[in-house]
């Protein structure tokens, strides 16, 4: 339920309702890259930056780099429909 949350909040106009928890980690799995889908996990399940950083081993620039892009994969409409029931 987090990850369904947390999607929900940084998409612009979600197609709601969203997969389920499982179906949705095997479409971001195949759509995100390793580090974008482990901060985006982070993310929705509450985890500190300074601890996101330091377990992949990233700086705050990087760190953000990928969040923006993150951010903009999330928002591009082939993928809100592949989240969307």
């Amino acid at each position: 339920m987090p990850l369904q949350q947390y999607i929900i909040s940084v998409i612009t106009h979600p197609r709601v309702p969203l997969k389920d928890e499982v179906s949705l980690k095997e479409v971001l799995k195949r759509r995100l890259t390793k580090k974008e889908y482990k901060i985006l996990d982070a993310l929705a399940y509450g985890k500190n930056t300074r601890e996101v950083c330091s377990k992949l081993k990233l700086d705050d620039d990087r760190y953000n780099e990928i969040v923006s892009v993150l951010t903009r994969k999330l928002n591009q409409e082939k993928i809100k429909q592949e989240l969307a029931l």
